[in-house]
């Protein structure tokens, strides 16, 4: 109630005027220009400085020593580094110059962590990231690759049926464990789909279309999406009353989408062609056991051959054994499975049950659950760890090899193309080349993206070969002498966090795993933009925004607050800090709004306030596939997927694509929406 208060205080005195509000204000809008727009910002230290500081983290042994410096007339009198600004750090560095401006103080802090209004931030993130563990670990049992293949397999030949199997297969499986495990594997499965089809010419059908139905389905459920934790808590929403209302303008909308998709803006053949032709997978692949992704150098050389290769048959066929020949944990997908659903249905019914305003922490349930999925991913590990330290050596040491090829045939490529300047680049390996390394085939045929990922790969296994090296050079007969040898290495801290690394990935591959994916980055940003939010709040610019939203209802009614609320929304997902930073910003308004009209004793109808609560639900969802990666973390999620798997969506692309799709789908969904409150909302006062 004292939350409640000051809000009553800040309507009743409305007027902007400390210079304090206004910095809020301008801090608030860069801060989310910034999350639009990352960038870094150069730091020059003087080198002696940065010299005493490393010499000082090697001698108490914290950092390794420095390798032998450069010469003195090629050491730069500055060390530059580069400070990274993005959804991460521009937050906390605007919260922290508020509160070094005295803009905000102990009441928005304590608000943008433990709550207020019914919001409470630490039980939302508690709630997301216990139940993201178990999806996430769901995921890397293989289960989705696996379904993925069977839906691939159920599609055979014709390019509309997979397209439709595919679509559903994701909208279905989004519904329950939301849009993140869905992109994380899903997004590398059409990535080498497309790439062996030797028909599809661009894989943007596949991968917009399952992007879209992703974040689509993410509205129908609370536990899908922290933007509907959010919502949920802020307005006092039973989970199953939430997902009675979000589920028909959903599904309407996965209904009237597809066709549009196939038809309207991907119908071009070469996109989604009518029958889909795959390279065939050889027997001797399909008799191997696939390796379990989530154990260290599992694949072997498959990796850098794949950058090697990323232009011929070669690089192909190691794709085709990627999405043909899945790997699956029966058992951990099996368990996996039961844990998600015992856990929503108990969160479902114990959500209902509660009375109103009840405050049970519904991380009370998916806190346990996630403790009890995490320790039987230990305990896998743990008894199989004997076969995974296997894999691991066997594929590093397969690696190294196929890296110290890579390095030789480079370099006598380069020599020989010094000494035979202008000679045809179709003459057959040299005398100091093998047959499968110095050929012109592996040579000149390589793309500029393969010749700079081999280069990449072979500066970062110097280190590693300097060994292997010395030890051949004495099998050759070559006398080696002990001092050019690698030095002996110290044990640093640095060290032993990355050998207890290696070891954990090992020893328990699938909870190394998980644990290197859950999405703990969205902790910090999130708490720090309630914190934002709170101070917009306290300084009165929640309240101007829920004056301006209520002369925006009053003259356009409910069916203004559907569309008004939905464009809002979509459009500041953009540009207020993803549809996370917009969710927070909106429910925020809506509660000033709602007190507004409770202090002019003229109440919001039952229908309005609804309306513009589920407009908002679909925005927020939708808002992920508008105009910006950093609509959604998600978003630059998928970007980061892809562009390791070879494939860069541009800005404009991204938003070129994804409006026709956005456009469509909030139109559908919003006029669901209308008819669905205009038959189950009355217009008697809203009570909360």
């Amino acid at each position: 109630m004292a939350a409640d208060a000051t809000t009553a205080d800040k309507l009743n005195t409305i007027i902007i005027t400390e210079w304090r509000s206004i910095v809020t204000l301008i801090v608030f809008v860069l801060t989310n220009i910034n999350v639009l727009f990352p960038f870094h910002i150069p730091i020059y230290i003087p080198r002696p400085l940065s010299d005493i500081f490393l010499s000082t983290l090697a001698a108490l042994r914290i950092l390794p020593p420095r390798a032998h410096p450069p010469l003195d007339r090629m050491r730069t009198p500055f060390v530059r580094l580069q400070f990274p600004m993005n959804f991460v750090t521009a937050p906390l560095i605007a919260d922290l110059f508020l509160l070094a401006i005295s803009a905000i103080g102990r009441e928005e802090v304590r608000g943008g962590t433990l709550g207020t209004d019914h919001i409470s931030p630490l039980d939302i993130m508690l709630f997301f990231i216990t139940l993201a563990y178990i999806a996430i670990s769901i995921d890397a049992s293989g289960l989705i690759r696996w379904l993925a293949y069977k839906v691939l397999l159920w599609g055979g030949g014709s390019g509309h049926r997979l397209f439709f199997y595919l679509y559903m297969f994701f909208a279905i499986l989004g519904s329950f464990i939301g849009n993140d495990p869905i992109i994380l594997s899903g997004t590398p499965f059409l990535a080498y789909m497309t790439r062996v089809s030797s028909n599809i010419s661009h894989p943007r059908a596949w991968i917009f279309t399952q992007f879209a139905v992703a974040n689509i389905v993410s509205a129908i459920l609370v536990s899908s999406n922290p933007t509907n934790l959010v919502l949920a808590g802020a307005f006092q929403v039973r989970f199953i009353d939430y997902t009675v209302n979000m589920i028909v303008p959903v599904v309407v909308t996965v209904i009237v989408l597809f066709p549009c998709l196939l038809y309207v803006i991907f119908r071009k053949e070469h996109l989604i062609p009518k029958s889909i032709t795959l390279h065939e997978l050889p027997e001797e692949v399909r008799a191997e056991t696939p390796r379990n992704p989530c154990i260290p150098y599992a694949r072997g050389a498959a990796e850098e051959e794949e950058n090697f290769h990323s232009e011929d048959e070669k690089g192909k066929l190691i794709e085709l054994a990627e999405i043909m020949h899945p790997f699956l944990d029966k058992q951990s997908a099996i368990f996996g499975s039961l844990v998600i659903a015992v856990t929503l249905v108990v969160v479902l019914v114990l959500n209902a049950v509660q009375p109103t305003g009840g405050e049970l922490p519904v991380f009370w349930i998916t806190l346990p659950a996630a403790v009890v999925m995490f320790c039987w991913d230990l305990g896998r590990g743990w008894l199989g760890r004997s076969l995974s330290r296997k894999i691991a050596h066997d594929g590093r040491r397969e690696l190294e090899e196929v890296r110290a090829e890579h390095n030789e045939a480079a370099m006598t490529t380069s020599t020989s193309g010094f000494g035979q300047l202008g000679a045809s680049k179709r003459n057959g390996p040299g005398p100091n080349q093998d047959a499968e390394g110095g050929g012109s085939e592996n040579t000149t045929a390589r793309s500029p993206e393969s010749e700079s990922a081999a280069n990449a790969a072979d500066s970062g296994t110097a280190r590693e070969n300097t060994a292997a090296n010395s030890s051949a050079g004495k099998e050759k007969g070559l006398d080696v002498e002990r001092t050019t040898g690698p030095p002996p290495v110290r044990s640093t801290l640095a060290s032993f966090i990355s050998d207890g690394w290696t070891w954990s990935r090992e020893t328990f591959p699938t909870a190394s795993f998980v644990l290197a994916h859950l999405p703990l980055a969205l902790v910090p940003f999130a708490f720090t933009m309630f914190v934002l939010v709170q101070a917009l709040v306290t300084k009165g610019w929640v309240p101007v925004f829920a004056y301006g939203w209520d002369h925006w209802v009053n003259r356009t009614g409910t069916i203004g607050a559907i569309g008004g609320m939905g464009f809002v929304s979509v459009v500041l997902c953009n540009f207020a800090g993803t549809n996370i930073g917009t969710t927070i910003l909106i429910c925020r308004v809506l509660q000033a709004w709602q007190l507004i009209h409770e202090q002019n004793g003229t109440p919001i109808s039952n229908r309005t306030f609804w309306a513009t609560v589920y407009s908002m639900a679909l925005g927020v969802n939708y808002g992920a596939f508008s105009t910006a990666f950093s609509a959604s973390l998600a978003g630059m999620l998928w970007k980061d997927i892809l562009g390791r798997k070879h494939i860069h969506i541009r800005a404009r692309d991204f938003a070129r694509f994804n409006i026709p799709i956005i456009t469509i789908s909030m139109i559908v969904g919003l006029a669901v929406l209308i008819g669905e409150v205009y038959i189950m909302r009355g217009t008697e006062p809203y009570a909360p």
